[in-house]
């Protein structure tokens, strides 16, 4: 029986499976290293956070994307972008030295049993786990709108379902959504030969300002404060204390989750967009259908004007809803009976990020209507990584009774205490 099993290997996984690696849990780690990001983004992508804000978490604070980029004469540095195949290979990286064996098999099923769970794999292989840390990334949770659902995979697709964009040059493609996701995808398809537009409902794109340089003076940093997500006050909270955002009402917490910080184009990627990408703004799709060899799209505009436009394919890069009915692995049994936050499909979730089925334990975009959108990010890895080892340490005390549950690591040597780890963290107390 194993004290946890991590179903996934994205950053938020292999993060959590460094820290209970770390403890001397007895620990399985399913699941292939940075899938989404290899399998699920497009050839030429940079990452939008900054590479500091971007590190992958073990106890030490080791393994850092700094640490990466040194070793292999790369540049990481604040204000420039780093190009995605850099960080996947920094998190493959990672997972080869923070993590002690990574297992690439699918996750088909995760049953309840009397101990725990059962955990089974695409292999046959039946796992028996007093803990599970479900930490499966987006794509189980893309956001198609309604009036695309029904159309054919070569008319219609997801942001998400491309890694390679060279198959539209010459094609008229129709790019929806007003996010990083929407703007980078229609530049990449332009440099790629493409003819995009972009249809917003928005009536204006946002993009972000370049960030401030890092050493800067007492009073700009304090009216305008870095943080994980970006600058300024609002964007400190979301990041840099979660456990606060965890202590609003419910439907505040998905509002927040829902909104901030808020669809924007990079700092970076304007002056290659605007000469090149036409948009809609202020439209909607009500409907599309297929049409001779593409689809033609109806539009509504926000005055209450229609208009129609056709185009060889369509591209929803409409982001993703964190929604328990989509995570067809996990039991029904437990499915339909966790709690969740307010009015979402989102599991509500312990100061240990437990869900209220004891032992089950969530991470990354499932969580953010309980830990707001920090959650969204790699960033909040770290903050999950810490609270969901103690979450399960705790679990395990309270099946042990008096037993001795290992702690974090010191010099590689596992250290002994007897009883259930507290959950404290520095600023919020344990409960």
């Amino acid at each position: 029986m194993y004290d946890l099993v991590v179903v996934g290997a994205g950053p938020y996984g292999l993060s959590i499976a460094a820290h209970a690696a770390s403890a001397g849990l007895r620990l399985r780690v399913l699941g292939r290293p940075m899938a989404s990001w290899r399998d699920h983004m497009p050839d030429g992508m940079l990452l939008k956070s900054e590479p500091w804000s971007s590190n992958l978490s073990d106890p030490a604070g080791g393994h850092t994307l700094a640490d990466y980029c040194a070793a292999h004469d790369l540049t990481a540095e604040h204000g420039v972008p780093l190009p995605l195949d850099t960080f996947t290979a920094y998190g493959r990286w990672f997972g080869e030295r923070a993590v002690p064996r990574i297992e690439e098999v699918t996750v088909t099923a995760v049953r309840p049993d009397d101990d725990g769970f059962q955990v089974e794999t695409d292999t046959g292989e039946l796992i028996p786990a007093r803990n599970v840390a479900l930490a499966v990334g987006v794509t189980p949770f893309v956001n198609r709108p309604w009036p695309l659902l029904e159309l054919p995979p070569e008319l219609a697709s997801h942001s998400s379902d491309h890694r390679d964009l060279r198959r539209f040059a010459g094609q008229d493609v129709t790019v929806i959504g007003s996010g990083q996701a929407a703007l980078e995808t229609a530049t990449l398809l332009a440099e790629q030969g493409a003819r995009p537009r972009v249809v917003a409902r928005a009536d204006r794109l946002h993009w972000d300002t370049a960030p401030q340089p890092l050493e800067r003076g007492f009073l700009r940093a304090l009216r305008d404060p870095h943080c994980g997500l970006g600058t300024g006050w609002p964007r400190w909270v979301w990041s840099e204390i979660p456990w606060a955002v965890r202590r609003l009402p419910s439907a505040t917490r998905v509002q927040i989750a829902e909104t901030a910080p808020g669809p924007a184009g990079a700092w970076w990627l304007r002056e290659r967009f605007e000469p090149t990408v036409p948009v809609l703004l202020g439209h909607r799709i009500r409907a599309a259908a297929p049409h001779g060899e593409g689809v033609r799209l109806h539009l509504t505009h926000t005055d209450g004007r229609t208009e129609t436009l056709e185009s060889d394919h369509v591209v929803a890069a409409t982001g993703f809803t964190p929604d328990l009915g989509r995570l067809r692995l996990l039991h029904p049994r437990v499915r339909t009976t966790l709690r969740t936050v307010g009015g979402s499909r989102a599991p509500e979730l312990s100061s240990g990020f437990e869900s209220s089925w004891p032992g089950l334990f969530f991470a990354g975009l499932l969580t953010a209507p309980s830990y707001g959108p920090s959650m969204r990010f790699v960033y909040g890895a770290a903050f999950t990584a810490a609270r969901l080892l103690r979450g399960v340490q705790r679990r395990l005390g309270d099946r042990r009774g008096t037993a001795t549950i290992p702690r974090p690591a010191r010099n590689g040597v596992p250290v002994a205490a007897s009883g259930p780890a507290p959950d404290t963290t520095a600023g919020e107390p344990a409960h």
